[in-house]
């Protein structure tokens, strides 16, 4: 196998070195501010199966450049509106590299350092969906 020119441990903590990291105590204090909005990066399967940060707008990852560009023919309105855009996904990693690559596109978006599974260990609040009958 030819080796890689850059692995993903390091294009994270490149991404890492230049975006807004938000911990998780003041992600919390920040659910209730109207002009945040809480972004879910994760596959539907971990939000059905670890539940989401209420309120939280679920993009998933492979679209989300494409739901962020007003020339796309994807773009979600949502991502126009006036507000603090908070990026997240289970550990931080795929939420680094998205608001890096956000970054470059032009568009200001914050992530949650550790992710999804430390807001749930340290007690955030967590939402499930409503099972389907």
């Amino acid at each position: 196998m030819k080796p890689l020119k850059m692995g993903v441990k390091a294009m994270v903590t490149a991404a890492k070195a230049r975006i807004e990291e938000i911990d998780t105590p003041e992600a919390v204090a920040l659910l209730a501010d109207p002009k945040t909005l809480f972004v879910d990066l994760r596959d539907p399967r971990e939000r059905e199966r670890e539940g989401y940060i209420p309120g939280s707008f679920h993009c998933p990852r492979g679209m989300l450049e494409f739901w962020v560009d007003p020339e796309s023919p994807y773009f979600k309105p949502i991502f126009g509106e006036d507000r603090r855009f908070i990026l997240h996904c289970a550990g931080g990693w795929r939420s680094a590299l998205s608001a890096a690559t956000l970054q470059d596109m032009g568009f200001e978006a914050a992530h949650l350092k550790e992710g999804f599974g430390d807001w749930k260990k340290q007690g955030g609040p967590i939402e499930f969906p409503t099972k389907k009958a």
